[in-house]
């Protein structure tokens, strides 16, 4: 009897242990804090010069475009959504600053507005489809970002897969040897770490940001709240849009080109750094996850490359990470069931 007595106690120190554990990383992301410090220690450990500034900086770059890429991404997961046309906006925007200014001859500012302007019409039209239609956003978003970039590719001469040469500037702007202001500080990285706090401060410090929440975690509540959720909806795909062309004009700089399929892998990237970093659809969640997830999608891509693992196995190990992670947070009820 005194040793059912004694592991009675036990057992029960054990699940509260379990339970606290959960509970605080459901509050901070412990647990991708420590595998993303392992994998990069065993990179540094097994990759000769992974260590050095240089290299901290090129996977600041990558990361800094994966994470740019998965702003508007995140929102929109925690409002609910989902965007798969940020690869269509990332080509488009970067044909259009480069290929089709060329083939218009006009200059590179007025491209780039008519690339936002682009964005912001057919951000809108996605996100006045999904709320007024109740339409899954992955089907109106795939649709968006195929006419998007067929629109970029029908203005260039000849159908060309391949736009021209990104100005000098936009390339020193993504290149992992710039400073910033002096600074050995890649500007891209720079220009990251103010969207993150802005992102921040604007989920978690305004007004506008504290509806978007609202709207994921309980969509029905929120407008028993006088929010007006088909507005929410409209400008986080807005802005979604609005975002993704400006990665464009980065992955341009970075490439010194741009592609068809050159969106493709941030597409990929963002939904995974999402995911991986914690955050789930209507939330909770937040930027500085999907930060996390940038890094450790970096970090895990350059070891694997590293070490030789063909494009198949690494989307192998990327697949389990989103996997183990939504196993995880799967198991706590949704914001919606605890309001």
């Amino acid at each position: 009897m005194s040793t059912v007595a004694g592991a009675a106690p036990a057992a029960g120190y054990h699940q509260s242990f379990v339970r606290r554990l959960g509970a605080l990383q459901l509050r901070f992301p412990i647990l991708q804090i420590l595998i993303l410090a392992a994998t990069y220690a065993y990179g540094v450990w097994s990759l000769p010069g992974l260590g050095t500034w240089p290299s901290i900086k090129l996977i600041l770059v990558v990361a800094a475009l994966a994470g740019l890429a998965a702003t508007g991404q995140t929102l929109l997961i925690l409002m609910g959504g989902f965007d798969l046309s940020i690869a269509g906006f990332i080509v488009a925007s970067g044909l259009i600053v480069t290929q089709v200014k060329e083939a218009w001859g006009i200059p590179f500012w007025v491209a780039l507005l008519v690339a936002l302007v682009t964005a912001v019409a057919f951000g809108a039209m996605a996100g006045q489809i999904c709320h007024r239609l109740q339409i899954q956003p992955l089907i109106v978003t795939l649709a968006v970002g195929t006419i998007v970039v067929g629109l970029a590719q029908t203005q260039t001469p000849a159908g060309l897969s391949y736009g021209g040469n990104a100005p000098d500037w936009l390339v020193k702007l993504a290149s992992p040897s710039t400073k910033t202001f002096g600074i050995d500080l890649p500007p891209l990285v720079a220009i990251w770490i103010v969207v993150a706090i802005a992102l921040t401060i604007f989920l978690h410090r305004t007004v506008p940001g504290r509806q978007l929440l609202a709207t994921g975690a309980q969509p029905r509540a929120a407008e028993y709240s006088l929010i007006r959720t088909r507005r929410v909806w409209t400008l986080t795909f807005v802005f979604s849009a609005v975002a993704a062309t400006f990665v464009g004009l980065a992955v341009a700089g970075f490439g010194g080109a741009i592609t068809v399929d050159a969106g493709n892998p941030y597409l990929f990237q963002s939904v995974i750094a999402v995911i991986v970093g914690g955050t789930i659809f209507g939330g909770p969640g937040d930027y500085l996850r999907t930060i996390l997830g940038a890094l450790f999608v970096t970090v895990v891509n350059i070891v694997l490359v590293g070490k030789g693992v063909s494009q198949a196995e690494s989307q192998i190990v990327f697949g389990i990470a989103i996997l183990v992670v939504v196993s995880f947070y799967g198991r706590e009820r949704r914001l919606r069931d605890r309001m």
